[in-house]
């Protein structure tokens, strides 16, 4: 399987729009699935059941009533994991981004430590483990 790369905003965007979504586009299939069971697990232990119960029987203007009497303690988490699926969604297409062009330019990685290793030596000179002949780029 060859990785391609992506385009970082657009994973974030993703991300932004749906919990998971991000990770779906970057085919991070399980970090998608635990991202989305992790919001909905928030939203389900913050937002008081009035507020689902309201968007059920009234729609969207159910929803504009309920979130008028909704308490910053109760909106935050689901803000602060939100944020956070969105900056990792970021950070993983720059992650696959680094690792597609490593793998373009020929870079060897330690398998242990993953840090760049010298092309001269059978040893990573960071954590001193043992190369094989063949260890290329990851």
């Amino acid at each position: 399987m060859t990785r391609n790369k992506k385009r970082p905003w657009l994973a974030a965007l993703f991300a932004f729009v749906y919990p998971g979504a991000g990770h779906l586009y970057l085919r991070e299939w399980l970090r998608a699935f635990l991202w989305f069971g992790f919001a909905f697990l928030t939203a389900y232990l913050f937002i008081p059941p009035e507020m689902i119960q309201a968007v059920q029987n009234g729609g969207w203007s159910g929803y504009m009533q309920a979130s008028e009497n909704i308490d910053i303690q109760q909106t935050l988490p689901v803000l602060f994991v939100s944020l956070c699926n969105i900056l990792d969604a970021y950070w993983s297409a720059i992650r696959n981004n680094r690792a597609v062009q490593e793998a373009a330019d020929g870079t060897r990685r330690c398998p242990n430590c993953g840090r760049k290793v010298d092309a001269d030596l059978d040893f990573c000179q960071w954590c001193t483990s043992p190369l094989d002949a063949d260890a290329t780029a990851q």
